[in-house]
């Protein structure tokens, strides 16, 4: 039954692209409602057959498809969907502050006690820095080279396009990133200044005695999994959100963004490839790592990060393909957990990307000075978000918001999210793997030649 409904659906999508393209190249004339009434039906059969599914990524193509069909087909209907969209949004701003407060002040104070981490936890830190920001620059290298975002707001949208901001002196700016009142910092969008105040909470609840300091960091991480699964529920929304943005945009701009968009997917997975090539293959080689014998053990966590999105989900497996060639223990569990708050390096990529399109596509000039703030904002901001599906999505629309830029682009590059997120997370997985390796040998503790079990056969 599943393959005759697939098999229906891929005989209407192609009679339906068929008779579009027909109907265009005027190669067979046809009523204009044919063509129309062809995608509608193909449409309605695809979502009839993703129902069942009940996967969010699906419907969130479904969603995305239907937008821009709607958006070409009565551009009069779709301009007034905008309102979806500015609703996800709202629900997407009030996650920021608590989930930014709650994974910063556990990542750090979490970790604070230098007797306890020692000299292997400033390792680590030093080594997830570095990393990170070679990230960050090969994503602006690569979203500069080839300005995926140029180009949109001068096909429709000249009005929305924000101008730029008056001038600012050195110490305005300095003065900017520092909170006066936290709720107002909150309640106005400034990310920066809710960092500011997470990271000197969390210093000052590292300097606390045991007792407090255990009860406010249980505290954290119970709002840190609550706004995580906050997330979740708001991102059951994302449908209508996308699916309104795109019919908005679509409507007013026609498929120039869509162009785009796919321009931006390829610019990650390009820099993606040049990130692995160019920094994580030469320190693989310099920590004189089994290069074989990590490709091999670290071939299935990162594919199952890229299928699942998730980087929680292939923390086991990628901790025991560490300890299989040689990683100690005590630094695998230090280090992995330790690395998925610190080491984002394709999410660190990735927000360095998509926050130079947004800017591109509004038409926002950025300095470099300007791009580098912004991208070690959201560089601050994503620490410990890894492992949700589309939450860096969150921590992106809230630093575009607060460097007054419009939220418009982000549901472009949320049509194709579900694309980048896998590439973004398999590299997220990989540099954290290769990190345990790294302290380990920092460490003097690497085993070369290890025999230990082969993770490939470790029952699933």
């Amino acid at each position: 039954m599943a393959k005759s409904r697939l098999l229906l659906v891929a005989i209407m999508v192609l009679l339906a692209g068929a008779l579009t393209v027909l109907a265009a190249t005027q190669a067979l004339t046809l009523p204009p409602m044919v063509p129309v009434a062809a995608r509608w039906l193909a449409l309605l059969a695809i979502a009839a057959a993703v129902a069942p599914r009940r996967s969010l990524t699906l419907w969130i193509v479904v969603s995305m498809l239907i937008g821009i069909e709607l958006g070409h087909d009565a551009p009069g209907v779709a301009m007034n969907l905008k309102v979806l969209s500015d609703a996800f949004l709202r629900l997407v701003k009030t996650i920021i502050a608590p989930l930014v407060f709650a994974t910063l002040v556990v990542g750090i104070a979490g970790h604070a006690d230098l007797k306890q981490v020692g000299r292997m936890g400033l390792k680590a830190l030093v080594y997830f820095e570095v990393v990170t920001t070679f990230a960050l620059f090969i994503g602006l290298a690569a979203i500069n080279l080839t300005k995926a975002g140029v180009g949109i707001s001068q096909v429709g949208v000249k009005e929305e396009a924000l101008t730029a901001a008056a001038p600012q002196t050195a110490a305005d700016i300095i003065l900017h990133i520092f909170p006066e009142n936290i709720a107002k910092s909150i309640a106005e969008g400034q990310v920066l200044q809710v960092v500011i105040f997470a990271i000197i909470f969390a210093i000052g609840l590292a300097l606390t005695p045991e007792r407090p300091r255990r009860v406010m960091l249980e505290f954290c991480e119970s709002l840190s999994e609550v706004m995580f699964k906050f997330t979740n529920v708001v991102m059951y929304f994302a449908p209508l959100g996308v699916g309104g943005a795109l019919a908005y945009t679509v409507g007013k701009m026609g498929f120039a963004p869509l162009l785009n968009a796919l321009q931006l997917l390829l610019t990650l997975y390009g820099a993606l490839i040049a990130f692995v090539l160019l920094v994580l293959l030469p320190v693989a080689l310099f920590a004189r790592l089994p290069l074989r014998r990590f490709v091999a053990a670290v071939a299935e966590p990162v594919s199952i990060a890229f299928a699942t999105t998730s980087s929680e989900a292939a923390l086991p497996r990628a901790m025991e393909a560490m300890e299989s060639i040689g990683v100690p223990r005590r630094i695998v569990a230090f280090v992995m957990p330790t690395g998925y708050s610190f080491n984002l390096d394709g999410t660190t990529l990735y927000l360095s990307l998509a926050a130079v399109f947004v800017a591109q596509a509004a038409g926002v000039p950025l300095s470099f000075g300007q791009q580098l703030l912004m991208v070690f904002t959201l560089m601050l901001t994503s620490k410990g978000v890894a492992g949700v599906p589309r939450a860096s999505l969150v921590i992106l629309l809230a630093t575009v918001a607060s460097f007054n830029l419009p939220a418009w682009p982000v549901f472009i590059i949320l049509g194709i999210d579900a694309l980048m997120d896998m590439a973004r997370t398999a590299v997220n997985v990989l540099g954290n793997c290769l990190a345990s390796a790294v302290v380990a040998r920092w460490e003097g503790e690497f085993v070369d030649g290890y025999q230990g079990p082969d993770p490939a056969a470790v029952p699933q």
